[in-house]
């Protein structure tokens, strides 16, 4: 079987179903896009889990004059329920699971009150309605629930805070984000496939006579089909290579460029070495794909 014929009878067919060719083009297009976002999206979602989990804090938050929690009868938490608290944390039973205890002092915390608020805003709260609190590091983020369980019902203890699970709510819209692109692509490459079978079918009916006659002279199966089967693996591929470099750009232009500098708290962000690996996932999709669904309508056609 001479390569140079089947490659052209392959491109004949292509050019005689031009108007097909081009929607396969471009629901290829379209489908795969949407796969490597949804891969893409899921990266983003394990990178930032792994790291803000790493980096976040449980806090204990002591009692200041202005706390209204039932821990907090007694008013401002005194010394001696401080002492107590920093001596649990540091104590031998505690101390396997934690890596660091950070306390912040009233001033500490004012000024981050000033940070977020601004200098006039915070001025109304003052310095001594503030609160101290110990900032706690894990070992194992899992277990961050351990420090609640112990502090919760203290006396002097306002509230303990996991400032995972100020993020879960992030890193669920996101993975709602990316079942939702898993739902469209996977719609769209039942279209991509459903085409090109269309695509190739209307090829060989249009070919019937060239058919017949290779039959006659005794032209194998594999020889009728191979054109066929090159037909949609180069519209497939083609729609592939323009997914593939819609991704590269959205990553270059819509992440590296505008969410870096616009986002700052979603770091790290995926970059071009994650939409690199991606790349040949999509290839080798679309070509497999349109490969599958050629080949099986090519070989039903010539059956009937």
């Amino acid at each position: 079987m001479r390569i140079g014929l089947v490659i052209g009878e392959a491109l004949l067919g292509l050019r005689r179903n031009l108007s097909m060719v081009i929607s396969v083009v471009l629901v290829t297009f379209v489908s795969l896009t949407f796969v490597g976002a949804a891969v893409l999206m899921q990266t983003q979602i394990s990178t930032m889990r792994a790291y803000w989990g790493e980096k976040a804090e449980v806090t204990v938050y002591m009692c200041s004059p202005l706390s209204t929690s039932p821990n907090c009868i007694g008013g401002e938490a005194s010394q001696d329920q401080i002492d107590k608290v920093e001596q649990s944390l540091k104590g031998d039973a505690l101390a396997p699971l934690i890596t660091s205890v950070t306390f912040q002092s009233k001033e500490d915390a004012f000024q981050d009150i000033v940070d977020q608020l601004g200098e006039e805003q915070a001025s109304v709260i003052g310095v001594d309605n503030t609160s101290v609190d110990f900032r706690v590091t894990m070992k194992d983020p899992q277990q961050s629930e351990v420090i609640s369980e112990a502090f919760g019902g203290e006396a002097g203890v306002e509230a303990v805070k996991d400032q995972r699970k100020l993020l879960d709510p992030l890193f669920s819209a996101l993975t709602v984000a990316t079942y939702i692109a898993v739902g469209v692509a996977a719609l769209m490459l039942i279209a991509a496939v459903l085409l090109i079978a269309t695509t190739i079918r209307l090829s060989a009916y249009a070919r019937r006579k060239e058919i017949g006659i290779m039959r006659l002279v005794g032209a194998s199966n594999s020889s009728i089909q191979t054109p066929f089967v090159l037909e949609g693996v180069f519209a497939a591929l083609l729609g592939s290579a323009l997914a593939s470099f819609a991704v590269l750009a959205g990553v270059r232009f819509g992440v590296e460029g505008y969410l870096a500098e616009r986002v700052p708290f979603m770091r790290p962000l995926v970059g071009m070495q994650e939409a690199a690996f991606v790349v040949p996932v999509l290839i080798g999709i679309g070509v497999l794909l349109a490969a599958l669904s050629a080949g099986f309508a090519i070989r039903r056609w010539l059956r009937t």
